[in-house]
């Protein structure tokens, strides 16, 4: 069981922290566009600055620096999704011991190759963090190690304190609220702690996503709530149980909660690259996301605020979703379905109403279309917006020139699985020729191609999805009788974007063709 200390014994123990000797004291930066955007002043408190890209190694040295030369001697273990595990790894190194790291198998491969690469033994084990725990407690017993713990501990949520110990020592004058990410508690048991005793009247807000959220319902329970899965996109939080200790600090300490979506921490990362240059991993960004979604809810101006960006560990390859879903989580982009008549015509009469809605045109993010019915098509279509809010007054206007429409801004469905599965076979496209187009990403570019084409040809799949590069790559595949060969070689040279032919591809075959 954890001791329970006094505010006043832990706000001795930060001040006292021995964390120096691994870590730094990360800046406290601005962020220009996200606090022009808001009306309020942002701050941003780098802790992706850290030689292992997260705080974690404040709390994990303090506690080990503490330990006696008998518990060196054997070595250390810890359980941890990924940061404090290269915490343990890094101030084992420095202290000359063994560190066993139990990690989940769910852990990014970044955060194993980074601990592995510090000297750190990984053990992969279940599907969480308590997961992991279980099994390093064991094998702490069998071993003789000592245990390191990622949040549940004085030492280490001292050494976290430290964080807060900077902000109010870097930025002194008002600040209205510190936002911190919560896991299990060890970071705002110690940024609670430091603040209240110094600056009492800023207030400390926790932070968890809406799939890991064991902290919030621990604290309307009174007492600790185990989860029974927690979400994983945000691996740096995703813990079941919060500490005893953590529960007990937080609940006394922490001023309130906000809940983010995966949605709006994807744009919360997006809004810290704007401004930094630097890519922070969803649990970083978490506060970010807080701040604007508080300021939003209770419609605040002129106050400042501190995100804690807590860590950048991030998997090269999770940018791709991120960058899918940025758009959508900042509704910078809108996801429709749309009705369209099987009909000459139709198609254009559309793409000409995407560029003139009111407020100015869009430019479409995504296109997917298979014919399906003799009678009505059905696109999948997303369009950029100017802001919050657009996607129904944009659907309300299909509506009114013709085109039944279904808003899937909000729609997981769509927007995980339904966007990528628009096609498929079709008895309807007899005639049909597939072609990639290399399309530039202009205005008119798509009314071109239009216009260029024979009313007699119909257009029969249409596949395009913006992937932020200069060219769309594009395909389509039009029915084409083969008398009419000769006018549609006249058609591609008219039209001189670059194509590839696929008709005959063996896959075109398989999937789209009957």
């Amino acid at each position: 069981m954890t001791k329970h200390l006094k505010p006043a014994d832990y706000l001795k123990k930060i001040l006292t922290a021995r964390v120096y000797d691994v870590a730094v004291e990360s800046a406290l930066e601005p962020a220009r566009t996200l606090s022009q955007r808001l009306h309020n002043k942002v701050l941003l408190k780098r802790e992706d600055q850290q030689s292992v890209f997260s705080f974690k190694l404040r709390g994990a040295y303090n506690k080990m620096a503490h330990l006696t030369p008998e518990q060196l001697k054997r070595g250390v273990i810890c359980a941890s999704a990924g940061n404090h595990a290269q915490g343990v790894a890094l101030g084992a190194h420095k202290l000359g011991t063994r560190a066993v790291i139990v990690m989940p198998v769910t852990t990014p491969q970044l955060k194993i190759d980074a601990v592995r690469a510090l000297g750190g033994e990984v053990a992969l084990h279940g599907e969480s963090y308590s997961d992991a725990y279980e099994h390093a407690v064991a094998l702490e017993k069998k071993h003789g190690l000592t245990f390191v713990h990622p949040f549940d501990d004085p030492y280490v949520i001292a050494g976290q304190g430290t964080v807060a110990m900077e902000i109010l020592r870097q930025h002194q004058g008002p600040l209205d609220a510190v936002f911190v990410a919560v896991g299990g508690g060890g970071l705002i048991s110690g940024v609670a702690n430091y603040i209240k005793a110094v600056r009492p009247e800023t207030k400390v807000i926790g932070v968890q996503m809406a799939d890991s959220d064991a902290m919030v319902r621990s604290i309307a329970a009174r007492k600790r709530v185990v989860l029974n899965d927690v979400g994983l996109f945000a691996d740096g939080t995703a813990v079941k149980l919060v500490g005893e200790e953590t529960f007990r600090i937080a609940r006394g300490l922490v001023d309130e909660f906000v809940i983010v979506d995966t949605d709006a921490v994807c744009a919360a990362i997006k809004d810290v690259f704007v401004d930094t240059r630097s890519i922070v991993e969803p649990s970083g960004a978490m506060a970010v996301a807080a701040i604007k979604q508080y300021v939003a809810t209770h419609k605040l101006k002129g106050q400042t605020f501190a995100a804690i960006l807590c860590g950048a560990n991030m998997n090269f390859d999770r940018l791709r979703f991120v960058a899918e879903r940025a758009e959508v989580g900042e509704e910078r982009e809108a996801l429709f379905a749309v009705t369209i008549p099987e009909e000459r015509g139709s198609f254009r009469r559309f793409c000409e109403l995407v560029g003139n809605l009111p407020g100015g045109p869009r430019n479409v993010t995504e296109f997917n279309y298979r014919i399906s019915d003799a009678s009505q098509a059905h696109v999948f279509v997303g369009l950029t917006t100017h802001g919050k809010g657009e996607s129904t007054k944009i659907a309300a206007n299909f509506k009114r020139h013709g085109f039944a429409t279904l808003d899937l801004t909000h729609d997981e469905l769509a927007k995980e699985h339904v966007r990528h599965m628009v096609g498929g076979h079709s008895s309807l496209a007899q005639d049909e020729r597939l072609l990639r187009f290399v399309f530039p990403e202009r205005p008119g570019a798509l009314l071109k191609f239009l216009n260029l084409m024979r009313p007699s040809w119909n257009i029969s799949l249409f596949h395009y999805r913006n992937q932020g590069a200069d060219y769309g790559r594009t395909l389509v595949g039009l029915q084409v009788p083969k008398k009419d060969d000769k006018a549609f070689a006249q058609f591609l040279d008219a039209l001189a974007y670059p194509y590839v032919e696929e008709t005959d591809n063996p896959v075109y075959r398989l999937f789209l063709q009957k």
